[in-house]
């Protein structure tokens, strides 16, 4: 997802780290091996993540 959006991983995992910043159930969990799962966003949390830095972006630039 971060090299789609160009954006920096760190930044992302701290945001998506934090289950406040997204609207519930935009964040999952993804099952991947026995024992093995990774953090994912659905659709809808992807939309919100981009308009979320598109408005970071606009508050630091004005």
């Amino acid at each position: 997802m971060a090299s789609r959006l160009g954006e920096n991983p760190g930044l992302l995992e701290a945001i998506v780290s934090n289950d406040d910043n997204l609207s519930y159930g935009n964040i999952v969990s993804v099952h991947i091996g026995p024992d093995d799962y990774i953090t994912a966003l659905a659709d809808d949390g992807a939309h919100e993540l981009r308009e979320m830095l598109a408005s970071a972006r606009v508050s630091v630039e004005e």
